[in-house]
């Protein structure tokens, strides 16, 4: 083959994947839907070894331009997948509730042979996510919520006295770090029934493993990427998204800890018991078709338990000590609540007394209104359906988009949307305020499941800080933030420093 030969072939292969680039991004064209026009070879995300904006970020930029349009919906592309960006809040209402038949499934990866505690609540679809919705949502009813309180509540006094030992002579805390240790002592405690003690050993597998699952090398965003862009491929080539050194050592401890209780007759009052007494149930009832609940189906639940929890309630955490510490009379108001609430619980935090802290949950509501822990959620329509009013058919296998960061932050819905208010979701507003504008923790049947426990480890936490200590900003945080690219859920460059000052 000559020269001539080499060079047609190129041109010729650089033709195809040209053509096919085109075709692609002419998909929402052919469908007569408005989209935002995308860069060849990336679409209308910036490529992970190129970026320069956080996804949080990202989805703002999207949803602005899409709202300057007046569009309700628009396409997007992520490489070549066509997406379907959602505005309008009727529209969003009629796919994650009315029409939730048509959108059940999350278009998450899954693959249960290759990368195991990918099949988890969060991600799977179809029946399976039916059955085992069904089967847990009885782990987190109010009951289970105050059997499990004791543990939240012991953490929350290991954070007491590890702020004891710190805060001395203006010292800068990096609260994002104390607080991700007081949420992984919390979750390995209630998920796998694991001591932590991550304020005595801040390098303990749980804190550096969670580190791991969520702090991604630009290689590692181009994976993800490409996974989240071609799952049937991915599939095909055996990939899998999380480490397998991060599998083989929470499934390790989910089988260890299982066989141990079981052994020894070890009964906890924690998610993981829940598990285990779920599974024994089944066991019983299904002698003989073997449809109870696998290990594996227990670890991964464990898993999403343990990802979901820590590192979403410990950011949310940190957002809100930094809005308290730029908003000192709104600090002074919650602080006022929480020592008038022990006050008449005799100093001592109880499920009930963590309750009662109403205006904190304002703050908490707002702090996830700014800094919502996931920029966007998906969906993905399981049947062909037509978009209410219009000509327009979704089809079947296309990905829907949900922008909360943009929904949020809109000034349609809340006023001066930059501006930290916890007023807005006092008992009197917050019945103006549309619950497809406020996506915290999703809406309809896939709802977070675990909307109650985080709330309430997020509340201790943060009464635990004020009833002791004023939180003022330090000159090591870096101002204005910057949202971290490394991350899907929003964290900062640099850290949070914050200065304590005993009361």
């Amino acid at each position: 083959m000559d020269t001539i030969d080499i060079i047609s072939l190129i041109v010729g292969f650089a033709a195809i994947i040209f053509v096919y680039f085109w075709w692609s991004y002419k998909y929402w064209e052919r469908r007569n839907v408005p989209f935002i026009p995308p860069r060849y070879f990336s679409g209308n995300f910036e490529p992970p070894l190129r970026r320069n904006i956080s996804q949080f970020e990202e989805f703002i930029r999207l949803y602005n331009y899409a709202k300057s349009q007046g569009w309700k919906y628009c396409g997007i592309y992520n490489i070549t997948n066509p997406l379907l960006m959602v505005l309008d809040l009727e529209l969003l209402k009629s796919i994650l509730t009315k029409d939730f038949n048509h959108f059940v499934d999350r278009g998450q990866y899954v693959n249960e042979k290759d990368d195991p505690l990918s099949a988890h609540l969060f991600s799977i679809g179809g029946e399976k996510w039916r059955n085992l919705r069904v089967k847990f949502t009885p782990t987190f009813t109010s009951g289970k919520m105050r059997q499990m309180f004791q543990t939240v509540s012991d953490c929350g006094l290991a954070l007491e006295k590890y702020l004891e030992g710190e805060v001395h002579d203006q010292k800068p805390i990096d609260i994002k770090s104390v607080a991700a240790c007081y949420t992984t002592d919390i979750i390995g405690s209630c998920a796998f029934g694991i001591e932590c003690n991550t304020f005595k050993e801040p390098d303990s597998p749980f804190r550096s493993f969670g580190q791991k699952i969520f702090e991604r090398s630009r290689l590692g965003l181009l994976k993800f990427s490409l996974i989240f862009s071609f799952p049937n491929l991915a599939r095909f080539l055996r990939c899998n998204i999380t480490p397998d050194d991060v599998t083989k050592f929470f499934m390790k401890v989910v089988n260890d800890t299982v066989e141990y209780r079981m052994k020894n007759n070890v009964v906890r009052k924690d998610f993981l018991q829940s598990l285990i007494e779920l599974r024994a149930q089944e066991q019983q009832e299904h002698k003989k078709d073997g449809k109870s609940l696998t290990m594996a189906e227990i670890a991964a639940q464990s898993f999403i338990f343990f990802v979901a929890g820590f590192e979403t309630s410990s950011t949310t955490m940190t957002f809100a000590l930094y809005e308290l510490a730029t908003h000192p009379e709104i600090q002074e108001k919650a602080r006022e609540e929480i020592l008038q609430v022990l006050k008449r619980h005799d100093n001592k935090f109880s499920y009930d007394a963590v309750n009662e802290l109403v205006y904190l949950k304002q703050v908490i509501d707002e702090t996830l209104r700014k800094y919502p822990a996931l920029p966007m959620v998906t969906r993905v329509c399981v049947k062909d359906y037509k978009i209410p009013g219009t000509d327009v058919v979704i089809e079947k296998g296309t990905k829907i988009i949900v922008p909360i960061a943009g929904i949020h932050r809109d000034e349609r819905y809340y006023k001066d949307p930059e501006r930290f208010d916890p007023d807005r979701f006092s008992e009197a507003n917050k019945e103006h305020i549309n619950p497809y504008a406020n996506l915290s923790f999703g809406e309809g049947p896939r709802i977070c499941i675990g909307m109650r426990f985080g709330v309430m480890q997020t509340k201790v936490g943060l009464a635990s800080i004020l009833k002791n200590y004023r939180v003022r900003l330090n000159e090591k945080t870096k101002i204005p933030l910057k949202i971290s690219i490394r991350s899907f859920i929003p964290t900062t460059d640099g850290g949070m420093w914050l200065t304590l000052e005993k009361i």
